[in-house]
């Protein structure tokens, strides 16, 4: 059994989080346009996908995880306090699938950017992002999911969503790569529906997995003048959880 759209619906005004970190030990974002900027991080509970490679399975694998024992419900005035206890900017918003919650994130994303706050969204692509969103101070890091990370792409690439994004001028596309083949069909969807701007993040969990991956694709992805990038929390601490 998995997350979906119904099953992320909290009460008005409380969000279902699988985890937040950031402020009382300070981090960064590690991975896309922002990789190395201060960030505090709220992971929401809950996806739409069951992506194979997922690193996250606790936000939505029922077969594995309580998911009683794994997600909490916190309300957006608990975490706006929290988020305000540090002075970074950054607040990444990520999964699971943070969109299926989108109905309550409205009121929190409109606090935090009251206070002085940018916020940053990692979503697969699947969902039609509210309007209300589509302003000043956020932006989206959509990740497509390929066939390549376990997942359909049937379900996994939804057009008129990417393209929605893409007309935003809100959003980068960062796909996650394991091989030059996987480049290839980055490219056919990036022509498709307009994608841009296209960054390529090398599979991975441990430093040596990603670091060989890069020199994998390094080269494809230089020649079609793309962005690459790491993942840094990976690569810069021991035990990457929470960081």
């Amino acid at each position: 059994m998995t997350g979906t759209a119904a099953t992320a619906r909290g009460p008005l005004g409380q969000l279902i989080v699988a985890e937040r970190f950031g402020v009382e030990v300070p981090t960064f974002q590690g991975e896309g346009p922002s990789c190395g900027h201060p960030a505090i991080f709220l992971r929401l509970s809950r996806c739409n996908l069951i992506c194979t490679a997922c690193d996250t399975k606790e936000t939505w694998d029922w077969s594995q995880f309580n998911p009683q024992e794994v997600s909490t419900r916190e309300s957006v005035s608990d975490l706006v306090a929290w988020v305000l206890q540090s002075p970074v900017e950054l607040v990444v918003i990520t999964g699971g699938e943070p969109l299926l919650q989108q109905r309550n994130l409205l009121p929190l994303v409109r606090r935090l950017l009251e206070e002085g706050r940018r916020v940053e969204f990692e979503t697969n692509g699947t969902v039609m992002p509210d309007p209300a969103l589509l302003v000043d101070g956020v932006r989206f890091n959509v990740s497509p999911k390929l066939a390549s990370f376990g997942m359909d792409e049937a379900k996994s690439i939804v057009p008129s969503v990417l393209q929605a994004f893409a007309s935003s001028g809100r959003a980068a596309f960062k796909f996650v790569a394991s091989s030059v083949a996987d480049i290839d069909r980055i490219a056919e969807l990036a022509d498709a529906h307009r994608l841009s701007p296209v960054w390529v993040m090398p599979e991975g969990t441990t430093a040596e997995a990603i670091t060989s991956t890069a020199r994998v694709l390094a080269d494809a992805v230089a020649s079609r003048h793309w962005h690459l990038t790491t993942r840094l929390h990976v690569l810069a601490f021991t035990d990457p959880k929470g960081r």
